[in-house]
């Protein structure tokens, strides 16, 4: 790595992960390079190369290791099930790693890969994309400036309406291939609530599959205790006919009610890309939430709020920084172990029918 060279990145995978949310970020984000994809799909490398005029290709992980020496950072966006042994042979190899959320399938293989990467002086950060929608970050903004008081509860959905399967690894029912919305979507949600409210201390989850033919969860519920008292609860649907709010966080001076995703998402998958100096991540001001006391928003209690605009940009932007030493990962390997400790643990509050404790880990600081 030299001092003015971009970032030489390969990109493992080019499913929705890598060619909706990685390439387009990786490729926006000044300082990176976009060098080569692994994929041995001839339509996703055809895709791929109309986006990215110039880009290398490799079949397989291993074969893009094996040219390790050409490159700075491997990201890896493909099933959940490779995650571990991608990174841990990206590690071995001397490289840097950036690994779609979950990182793992259990908070203790997070651990061992976070030892591997500290002990060999390598960054390993995990992509966890929604702490910069525009609805948290301007929630995290309400909450530090104090405009809600203390927050006692925070309701977070990401619902979806999806009665028929749309197959693939993510509805597989195989404990291998870690699906289902709980480390899907949850790994979202629950990323979000210890981020803004810290530890977990107690979680109990409600986990079921309601969808004929679904052989995992579609329909979940978790509820957080953490230390500091706050409450969590957190709903991931695939089965919602009617959406509930994106976010309700209830305080002792006000609520903040917010509807709607984040747009980001939807622009990228519509081939919009962030450009330097172009608005980014803006929604339009009739979706902005609302913030009072006493009434109903859809009664027009409360006032309209602007929501700061999204921005996935700054996660590879804290990355490059972080690569080049100027910068702090924006996600570490140990915080996304916090996350999986809360996943597992409503994994067994939902099979068991029990509220389960969570003991405290020396790096739970990591989070809030």
């Amino acid at each position: 790595m030299t001092a003015n060279a971009p970032l030489r990145v390969g990109l493992v995978g080019y499913g929705l992960a890598g060619s909706v949310f990685h390439a387009p970020l990786i490729a926006a984000t000044e300082g990176l390079l976009l060098d080569t994809v692994v994929t041995s799909n001839e339509e996703r490398q055809a895709q791929a190369r109309a986006e990215f005029p110039g880009v290398r290709f490799a079949a397989s992980p291993d074969e893009l290791l094996a040219r390790a020496d050409e490159l700075d950072l491997i990201v890896i966006a493909s099933p959940n099930r490779t995650h571990v042994p991608i990174a841990t042979a990206a590690l071995e190899a001397g490289l840097s790693v950036v690994v779609d959320k979950p990182l793992a399938g259990t908070a203790a293989e997070a651990r061992e890969l976070a030892a591997l990467a500290d002990g060999r002086g390598l960054l390993l950060s995990v992509f966890q994309n929604r702490r910069w929608d525009n609805d948290f970050r301007t929630l995290a903004q309400l909450i530090e400036d104090g405009e809600l008081g203390d927050v006692l509860r925070f309701e977070s959905r990401f619902e979806r309406w999806r009665p028929e399967l749309k197959g693939g690894w993510r509805e597989s029912g195989d404990p291998e291939e870690i699906g289902g919305l709980l480390f899907d979507l949850g790994s979202h949600v629950v990323d979000q609530a210890l981020t803004l409210f810290g530890p977990a201390v107690q979680v109990y989850a409600e986990s079921d599959v309601r969808r004929a033919g679904a052989a995992a969860d579609d329909d979940t519920f978790i509820a957080i205790t953490h230390a500091n008292g706050v409450r969590s609860h957190l709903y991931v649907s695939a089965t919602t006919a009617q959406l509930g709010p994106r976010f309700r966080v209830l305080g002792s001076k006000a609520g903040y009610v917010k509807h709607g995703l984040d747009p980001q998402e939807a622009a990228l998958r519509d081939g919009v890309r962030p450009s330097a100096g172009e608005p980014w991540g803006e929604e339009p001001e009739e979706l902005w939430g609302r913030l009072g006391a006493g009434e109903s928003p859809l009664t027009g209690g409360g006032k309209p709020v602007r929501t700061l605009p999204g921005d996935y940009p700054a996660y590879y932007a804290a990355v490059a920084a972080a690569l080049r030493g100027t910068g702090e990962n924006p996600v570490t390997a140990l915080q996304a172990a916090a996350a999986l400790d809360v996943l597992e643990a409503a994994r067994r509050s939902a099979r068991e029918g029990v509220s389960v404790t969570l003991l405290p880990h020396h790096d739970e600081e990591q989070h809030a």
